[in-house]
């Protein structure tokens, strides 16, 4: 049986590189060959032990790649054809893809709820930090890249931007909206654009690291607050005269942050958190105004499909956005280990690294 290389999680923190069997094509799978992925900030939550994965998963939920094989009943592509696949991977008929929720895709079974259903790669199945890999629901998955299109180009659209553009539309901004981002990772940055792109006029951003801050200022963000060196309610609070945003996106995780997000937010505003949560979350009763406040909390999943990768591509070929800077580090499949040091510790101004076979 012809065997691969992949990132394989042992135990908590140890994801090492082995090989493993090709995966076998079914009736309505399709084998991609992995051009470029990446390493995602809930590769670090498995690698830490944060969130749980069975030993002896492949990682990874972020391929470009070409079709090496596809299933007798997978119609509409062609083996050698240039695709991506979402993060999440909907089959298209379950109760919660009807429902209109394909991020949820496998939830809510007669064997219990399972949030995030929809998320198969690296988390049920496994994913494409290898030479292939196995993509199911093919018709359903696989979106054709523009040829004009780079790997690098397209890098971001099966998580990375596809969660952080909808965090801004969770977050129902509209024309003129005053938006503020709470940590300018990757998401953080993709929501930031999406906020713009949805008609936000002044967009904030918060973070800690002098090379994100600055970052963000390049792709135009209105201001950026140093956390270290201002309180950034209070900051905040300030650039809007007192009146609060319209919608705050967390995008860390931390109880500090979505804590922030919550207090600069004018009454009837929306708190739009993207953040993997790994305790607990306090909501303080004056700032949620008792309950009184007229506020949304809504939280998302990445959407996926191929629809959602189609108009997200059109996105990038449009030249509106450029996420391509994004990139900042490059390594082989051979050297992952060595990429999970470096991204896991954000050392170097890391924000995504490339990952080639």
């Amino acid at each position: 049986m012809p065997r691969m290389k992949a990132a394989i999680f042992v135990e908590p923190g140890r994801i090492v590189l082995d090989s493993k069997p090709v995966p076998e094509v079914g009736p309505l799978d399709a084998l991609m060959r992995i051009t470029t992925t990446t390493i995602c900030g809930t590769d670090v939550h498995i690698l830490k032990g944060e969130y749980p994965v069975s030993k002896g998963l492949t990682i990874g939920h972020e391929p470009v790649g070409i079709i090496e094989k596809l299933g007798s009943a997978v119609a509409g592509y062609e083996e050698g054809q240039r695709v991506i696949a979402g993060a999440i991977t909907p089959s298209g008929h379950s109760y919660a893809c009807l429902c209109g929720q394909h991020s949820q895709d496998g939830a809510g079974t007669r064997h219990g709820f399972k949030p995030m259903g929809g998320w198969k790669f690296g988390n049920t199945i496994d994913g494409c930090q290898a030479e292939f890999v196995l993509v199911p629901d093919a018709m359903a998955n696989l979106s054709p890249v523009p040829s004009r299109l780079s790997d690098e180009q397209v890098l971001m659209c099966p998580d990375i931007m596809s969660t952080g553009f909808a965090g801004a539309e969770s977050g129902g901004i509209r024309i003129g909206d005053t938006v503020a981002v709470f940590a300018l990772g990757p998401i953080g940055l993709c929501a930031a654009l999406g906020a713009r792109l949805m008609g936000a006029t002044t967009v904030i951003g918060v973070d800690t690291i002098p090379e994100r801050l600055a970052l963000g200022d390049a792709l135009g963000l209105d201001h950026t607050i140093d956390y270290r060196k201002h309180d950034p309610v209070k900051a905040i609070l300030e650039l809007t005269n007192g009146r609060g945003v319209d919608a705050s996106i967390e995008a860390l995780g931390s109880q500090a942050t979505f804590e922030a997000a919550l207090r600069v937010l004018r009454p009837g505003g929306t708190l739009s958190s993207l953040g993997v949560y790994s305790t607990d979350l306090r909501i303080p009763l004056d700032a949620f105004a008792a309950g009184l406040g007229d506020m949304r909390i809504v939280t998302t999943l990445c959407p996926g499909g191929k629809e959602r990768m189609r108009r997200l591509m059109d996105v990038i070929a449009s030249g509106r956005i450029d996420l391509g800077r994004l990139v900042t580090h490059r390594f082989k499949l051979d050297e992952i280990e060595k990429a999970y040091e470096l991204f896991s510790h954000q050392r170097d101004g890391v924000l995504k690294v490339a990952i080639t076979p």
